[in-house]
């Protein structure tokens, strides 16, 4: 039973990618609105030899986008989990924040695109602005209900005890908010690389990145490299998760 459930989703994988190619054989797919299989494979190898643009390859695109990923979401969780566990505490500071945050939050992080030119210009910089605003309320709102949701007796007991604010944050709130937190990274790391590239679509200097890729090729009518790079994006991203899910479970062996 759990061999057959471990292949189900490559058989089921496996079976639209044939019947795709059946209907892109067949004509009752135009190559010029989706292209099939096989032509979406001779693009992912283009873009690993040739590169879109020309020299671009797609190792360099990959790399450029994971680094504005990384670096934005570091820049919220370092912003978030310090800022969520006192929300989380101190029910005056979520008070007086809340209403601002939740003002904030609902703003798409695309629309911030025009203002973060403005602020940081083309480039990485604007780019991992805009990542950090997509990572940073799922990590906030995700703290504070992790330090809410740890057991008021621990803490009473952790205060009867002598311990002190700094103990009281690192030894009870922090491991009891850690699944809480972990969840928020995840859900921060996905929005952060649907995100990046719409972000490269405005623009990128250096010429590097996965959105900018595809914006390329939008505009070379290439078709089967825009669908081999939405590929590249969807894999990086599952990757991401489960590496998430790795250090999750490694670090929560006690659950």
């Amino acid at each position: 039973m759990q061999k057959r459930q471990k292949v189900l989703p490559y058989a089921l994988l496996l079976t639209v990618l044939v019947l795709w190619q059946v209907l892109s054989s067949s004509g009752l797919i135009a190559p010029n609105r989706l292209p099939s299989p096989l032509s979406v494979l001779r693009g992912l190898l283009e873009l690993f030899t040739t590169g879109v643009p020309p020299g671009y390859t797609l190792g360099g695109h990959c790399l450029s986008s994971l680094g504005r990923v990384m670096s934005g979401v570091a820049l919220a969780v370092t912003v978030a989990l310090p800022l969520g566990m006192f929300m989380g505490f101190w029910r005056w500071l979520r008070d007086v924040l809340q209403p601002l945050i939740e003002i904030i939050r609902p703003v798409p992080p695309l629309a911030w695109v025009p203002i973060a030119i403005l602020w940081f210009g083309i480039g990485d910089a604007s780019a991992s602005f805009i990542i950090f605003l997509a990572a940073f309320f799922p990590v906030l709102l995700n703290t504070i209900d992790g330090v809410l949701s740890v057991d008021k007796r621990l803490i009473e007991s952790a205060i009867i005890l002598g311990a002190r604010k700094h103990d009281l944050f690192f030894k009870v709130l922090l491991p009891g908010s850690t699944p809480s937190i972990i969840t928020g990274m995840r859900i921060g790391m996905g929005i952060g690389w649907m995100t990046v590239v719409a972000a490269e679509f405005t623009g990128i200097k250096n010429g590097y990145g996965l959105g900018y890729m595809i914006m390329t090729a939008r505009d070379i009518q290439r078709p089967d490299q825009i669908i081999a790079g939405m590929v590249v994006i969807g894999l990086i991203g599952y990757s991401l998760d489960l590496v998430i899910k790795k250090v999750e479970q490694k670090i929560l062996r006690w659950r």
